[in-house]
């Protein structure tokens, strides 16, 4: 890590967003005291990292990007063994009730498929009943359907009062969940902001996606495109992007735009992974 600082809002989503590498899972791993800062200080709760970790340890929660479990134990006794270790009294089975495994709570973690691991390892972070939830990477190597059903479950957690602080490197999952990002790489905070202000941040903040099937008049599309930067989208000869800088910008070339009677026209914003690229001259999966 490279001198960096950051709050985390009780109640809020914080999102750790950058590449593999870019220091999230370490930072994630010194907050919860499971590796130690070679300098600086960590506060948990108002508690001292180094001082009170068994304290900061009762009041939190941790999902790990790979957990191992007891082989020979069954989901319910999975969950009741972490309760005795914080003296905690939890209905095991209204835990994975919480996230559709109550129907395997006499199955063993290997049955389980790739969605499923991942939402017993959240809902085995929250036997405690912790005021804290630390989620490494939630949802990679899930599919589209199951990504979302996981999103779902963590904005459950939140609604119940949680504070969730989370790694991905996924920009939509950055955008969806969290309340603030701070925007990572080799160690070092970039950018970090409330979600929709970040976006606000990017160089070309607002967008008109267009196709054109047909001819197209060059005079107008000439005029249109001084606007703002133009590109084709991924190679595609007959959809274009106009990146626009200033709002003034985006409302004398929307007319120009549908003077050319595109096939299909939206006007948006930019995304994360524009700030991103701003930010580091490259996407997220280079």
């Amino acid at each position: 890590m490279d001198d960096i600082s950051f709050d985390v809002y009780e109640g809020e989503v914080f999102g750790l967003l950058g590449e593999n590498g870019a220091g999230k899972s370490t930072t994630l791993e010194i907050i919860e005291g499971l590796r130690r800062a070679t300098s600086g200080n960590v506060k948990v709760l108002g508690l001292d990292s180094r001082r009170d970790q068994k304290t900061i340890k009762n009041k939190i929660g941790v999902q790990l990007q790979s957990s191992a479990y007891y082989n020979f134990l069954k989901l319910k006794e999975i969950i009741q063994l972490f309760c005795s270790f914080y003296g905690s009294d939890v209905d095991s089975m209204q835990l994975l009730r919480m996230v559709d495994l109550e129907e395997k709570a006499n199955s063993y973690v290997n049955s389980l498929s790739g969605g499923q691991k991942q939402r017993f390892s959240i809902v085995a972070s929250l036997v405690n009943d912790p005021e804290i939830v630390f989620l490494d990477e939630p949802t990679t190597g899930l599919d589209p359907l199951a990504r979302r059903n996981l999103w779902h479950l963590i904005s459950e957690i939140k609604q119940k009062g949680k504070t969730i602080v989370l790694t991905t490197h996924y920009m939509e999952e950055a955008e969806v969940l969290c309340d603030r990002i701070a925007i990572m790489e080799k160690g070092k905070i970039l950018a970090m902001d409330d979600t929709h202000k970040l976006i606000e941040q990017s160089e070309n903040p607002f967008t008109i996606s267009f196709v054109i099937e047909h001819k197209v008049d060059k005079k107008i599309f000439a005029k249109a495109v001084k606007f703002g930067n133009v590109e084709n989208l991924f190679g595609k000869q007959n959809h274009f992007v106009l990146r626009i800088k200033t709002k003034e910008n985006l409302n004398k070339a929307l007319p120009l735009v549908q003077k050319l009677n595109p096939d299909s026209i939206q006007v948006g914003q930019a995304t994360l992974e524009d700030l991103f690229i701003d930010l580091t001259g490259k996407t997220i999966g280079e």
